[in-house]
């Protein structure tokens, strides 16, 4: 037989459990509360339903927003650190629901397909490392408009679209190529229009390859080739131009139908194969620099910017091997045998010096 106290004790533990199963918060749930006073290390917050006065530590608000973005009587939501217990109150974070808030905010962007902003912070192997809402984020070379990352790039902000946003893993992977190429299918055309072949733009290297550099003109890329950096011969683009680089172009080419310009560097100056138009004649000896050599003959450096070639078969009356004959950077003396600058072909001749000579 139950007596009428054990019904009593019964009763009241029952409701006791009741409300402590009402008014219990788990890890991770989001609860209201309000601030309710500022300590050294932290605040306290009263949050309904609780025993005791929860903590915010102040390493569990947002860097971002600091400390002065919580104030007494302010009533805000929480993410739940650790439950309360017999010993001690809830322990609260709004560091923790700005990156879940975050994480949500990317996963829609993901889906949207919406554009974002994200802060370089660094240079790493592979990519670069960005923030995002305090988040960090990852953007791979190949995802990176310049295809290498560069100095240049820290402490900016670039649009990006985001490829993978995975809070269970804490992996945020996003594409400033793709922000990019959106970006560029909307305003093309329009920029297309206010563009003519013949016109001097200045533009941003944006990237840089073996074939050449592209250079952002309004907003739209342009194809700068090697061929078209120096009237020197280059070895590579990045002799001359630099990733992020200011440079005045001239636009050679517009086809509008693959929405594409073409860009030379080197005619923003004088042509040398005009300007040594009555400087030299056939039959003229003069001192040059081997540029190059082949198994075809060797390349003569005559003037800035011209180069004139000098045939295995003129080298000499004997059969010769030129890579042994020649390496780049000798001076070497040669008769002009053809001049014809305004098709930029000069051939060279030394076996005919020693025949003259003779």
């Amino acid at each position: 037989m139950t007596t009428t106290l054990e019904k009593t004790t019964q009763d009241e533990f029952e409701r006791l459990l009741e409300e402590s199963l009402a008014s219990g918060n788990a890890v991770a749930d989001i609860v209201e509360g309000t601030v309710i006073k500022k300590e050294q290390e932290g605040f306290l917050v009263s949050v309904k339903g609780a025993k005791t006065e929860a903590v915010l530590p102040l390493k569990e608000i947002p860097a971002s927003d600091g400390a002065d973005s919580v104030a007494v009587g302010d009533v805000k939501e929480f993410y739940v650190l650790k439950e309360e217990n017999d010993d001690e109150g809830m322990l609260l974070s709004l560091k923790r629901l700005a990156f879940a808030q975050a994480w949500a905010q990317l996963n829609d962007a993901k889906i949207q397909g919406d554009t974002i902003l994200a802060k370089v912070v660094s240079i790493v192997k592979g990519g670069v490392l960005v923030d995002v809402a305090d988040l960090k984020g990852f953007i791979p070379s190949s995802q990176l408009r310049t295809g290498t990352p560069f100095d240049g790039l820290i402490d900016t902000k670039i649009e990006v679209k985001v490829l993978e946003a995975d809070p269970k893993k804490n992996k945020l992977i996003l594409s400033q190529r793709q922000a990019v190429a959106e970006q560029r299918d909307q305003v093309v055309d329009n920029i297309l229009s206010t563009l003519e072949e013949g016109q001097v733009v200045k533009g941003e290297v944006v990237r840089i390859a073996d074939f050449g550099a592209f250079v952002d003109i309004n907003g739209i890329d342009g194809l700068l080739p090697i061929s078209e950096i120096s009237w020197s011969r280059i070895k590579h683009p990045s002799d001359v131009i630099s990733l992020g680089e200011t440079i005045e172009v001239k636009i050679i080419k517009i086809d509008n139908e693959l929405k594409r310009i073409s860009l030379s560097l080197k005619r923003m100056g004088e042509d040398p194969w005009q300007q040594i138009e009555g400087q030299f004649e056939e039959g003229q000896v003069i001192t040059g620099t081997v540029n190059k050599v082949t198994g075809f003959g060797a390349f003569i450096n005559i003037f800035p910017g011209v180069e004139a070639l000098l045939p295995v078969s003129e080298m000499a009356e004997e059969n010769v091997n030129p890579f042994n004959r020649y390496k780049v950077g000798d001076s070497v003396e040669v008769l002009i045998k053809k001049f014809t600058p305004q098709e930029h072909r000069i051939a060279l001749s030394v076996k005919d010096i020693n025949k003259d000579a003779e």
